[in-house]
């Protein structure tokens, strides 16, 4: 493709997105059915100024993380996310490492869930979408960098996380995501990313070495986790994991017990909470 044909496929992609598709309310005059540029900027968290010069066809090269978030923002599928990527100059992310990628199916499920928290890992827990209602829950600070946004370097080097866990809690729950980026490494071996987060995990935790070490891969089940949220206080809650077939993508639900306390608390956070940053879990 040409930067003129990439222009193009963006704005063909893009209009036919429907504001209900990616949860938006449809108000307004809209000269096309699909969504407006700065909605879609808003989502990818692009300036709108560098969309616009993209599908103007006066902006090249766009970095891997840019294509990514485009091809969520846009609901592509796998096919059409390598066509983009290839489209820009880039090389689609290989068979061989960790799906980043937010399919179709899956990013709807997500936005109909927007009375809970919710968020999506990658099957070496680096967090790759959180929804309002998780970022006002957990409501730690955004992440700078990748590796504060992985969950298993956040456990076992001791960045801030809103969870409470008694110290047998947390020792099993590390164990638990040892045993998921165990079999992560086993699932994708020429992801060099990963490879380095096991390296340098190895090298920074002695807990997390000594878990490495043992080859252990503990059941998961559904849990309960309390959480010392800045809005509501503490507030317990119940933690499960969906995955999906296609790529290994988690999907992480929290819902309160009906008629409960702590059901009332997600409801204030719904009215009140929509603020923050994401976080762990």
């Amino acid at each position: 493709m040409s930067t003129g044909e990439l222009a193009r496929a963006l704005r063909s992609w893009r209009e036919r997105v429907r504001p209900a598709d990616v949860g938006l309310p449809d108000v307004g005059v809209r000269r096309t059915a699909g969504l407006r540029r700065e909605e879609l900027s808003a989502i990818a968290q692009i300036s709108v100024d560098y969309l616009v010069r993209l599908e103007q066809g006066r902006a090249r090269n766009p970095s891997a993380q840019v294509l990514a978030a485009l091809a969520r923002a846009l609901r592509l599928s796998t096919g059409e996310r390598d066509l983009l990527y290839r489209a820009a100059g880039a090389q689609p992310p290989a068979a061989g490492v960790v799906p980043r990628h937010i399919g179709p199916g899956t990013a709807r499920i997500v936005d109909r869930l927007t009375d809970t928290p919710v968020a999506v890992f990658t099957a070496s827990w680096d967090l790759i979408h959180a929804n309002p209602l998780w970022t006002a829950l957990l409501g730690v600070a955004e992440a700078a960098s990748p590796r504060a946004r992985n969950l298993v370097w956040r456990h076992f080097t001791g960045l801030a996380n809103p969870v409470v866990y008694t110290a047998e809690e947390h020792d099993r729950f590390g164990r638990g995501l040892v045993g998921d980026l165990r079999g992560a490494m086993a699932s994708y071996p020429d992801d060099r990313g990963l490879a380095a987060l096991v390296a340098e995990l190895r090298a920074t935790s002695p807990a997390f070495a000594e878990r490495w070490d043992d080859f252990a891969v503990p059941p998961r089940s559904p849990e309960r986790k309390t959480i010392h949220s800045p809005a509501v206080g503490l507030v317990t809650l119940d933690c499960d994991v969906l995955a999906t077939l296609d790529s290994d993508l988690r999907i992480i639900v929290y819902t309160a017990r009906p008629h409960t306390e702590d059901a009332g608390k997600l409801d204030l956070l719904r009215v009140t909470g929509h603020h923050g940053a994401v976080g762990g879990r």
